[in-house]
């Protein structure tokens, strides 16, 4: 039986005079990013569909390059839209990201709202399956959509309690029901 992987990106080199967008993997996360490529986990993955931000497509390059699989990148599959408020510290960012969990229906400073990034990700997720034919597949995302994305296939309510820990998680879903089948894995 086929399964989604829903994986984000690991750690990022944290820069606020780049755009978040634009923000590349840190070396660590590099590492963590070829530690998975290597895993049973990515064994049978015949595609890998990405975000269209730098963090997203570096990690998919790696976790293809193993294998030599295709890589397609649909914008679609992009964080929640937080060009608003550009760049947070760390500690006004999380409160923000709280924020944007508890009021779903509400934008926190101008961003995207949760129910609208959910519908977005869902959507896209929905006609990349639709299309796609092989084994499993891999979606490289990011840890607030693919958060909203495992709450809308599991029939939760928007959360973060539900949220990865840290970025460079993984779950996985039935690929023809898109029933989540575990919550967040660390990559490695």
């Amino acid at each position: 039986m086929s399964v989604l992987l829903v994986i984000t990106h690991p750690e990022v080199t944290v820069d606020p005079d780049i755009p978040v967008v634009d923000w590349p993997l840190h070396e660590q996360g590099r590492h963590r990013a070829r530690t998975f490529a290597a895993s049973d986990a990515m064994a049978d993955v015949s595609q890998i569909w990405t975000s269209a931000e730098r963090k997203a497509r570096e990690t998919a390059a790696i976790l293809a390059a193993t294998r030599a699989l295709p890589v397609d990148c649909d914008a679609a599959l992009g964080e929640n839209d937080r060009s608003a408020t550009g760049y947070l510290p760390k500690n006004k960012f999380e409160a923000a990201a709280d924020a944007f969990f508890a009021q779903p229906d509400h934008s926190f400073c101008g961003w995207e709202t949760a129910r609208d990034a959910q519908a977005r990700i869902r959507g896209a997720v929905s006609r990349i399956v639709a299309t796609h034919d092989g084994a499993d597949l891999a979606i490289v995302t990011h840890g607030a959509v693919g958060t909203l994305l495992w709450c809308a296939l599991s029939h939760r309510p928007i959360d973060r309690q539900f949220d990865q820990p840290f970025q460079g998680h993984f779950w996985h879903a039935d690929l023809a029901t898109l029933r989540p089948r575990t919550g967040w894995r660390a990559i490695g």
